[in-house]
């Protein structure tokens, strides 16, 4: 089997994160900044199953880590995967669409780390809603 070129790999992610950040569901179109590629697990290498699509404030703030504390109980836990967890089972959105709050020891962890509801996310959320653009209409479900 031959194997793809960066350019598809990354053309695949994008197709299946449908331009979404698979962490915070932030979309292409509404920032106007190209998305990233991350490495789910940094040393888990460059295989579809390890890569997601993230935006620029989440791909930066994750890094390489892929444990965080559970700020409510003080535990550490793995950060989301969007290859094998289903993001609704996670996260809801909450406010009216503002901020989302972490259904599991997880999700927690992961807004936490990512900072997924700073407050300069919330407010161009603010607009985006206004706009009627978000939230997505469909959450990247896949698993």
């Amino acid at each position: 089997m031959n194997a793809l070129s960066w350019n598809t790999i990354k053309q695949l992610v994008y197709e299946r994160a449908n331009g979404c950040c698979e962490y915070c569901q932030t979309c292409e179109s509404n920032i106007g900044q190209a998305m990233h590629v991350d490495h789910i697990d940094p040393a888990g290498g460059d295989s579809l199953e390890n890569l997601c699509l993230a935006c620029a404030n989440c791909n930066s703030f994750k890094g390489a880590v892929t444990k965080e504390l559970d700020p409510e109980t003080g535990d550490t836990c793995s950060l989301f995967n969007p290859r094998t967890q289903i993001w609704s089972e996670h996260f809801t959105w909450v406010d009216d669409g503002l901020r989302l709050r972490g259904l599991t020891p997880t999700a927690r962890a992961t807004i936490t780390r990512l900072k997924i509801n700073h407050p300069r996310i919330v407010l161009a959320r603010q607009h985006w809603i206004a706009g009627g653009f978000h939230p997505p209409k469909r959450a990247n479900e896949q698993a």
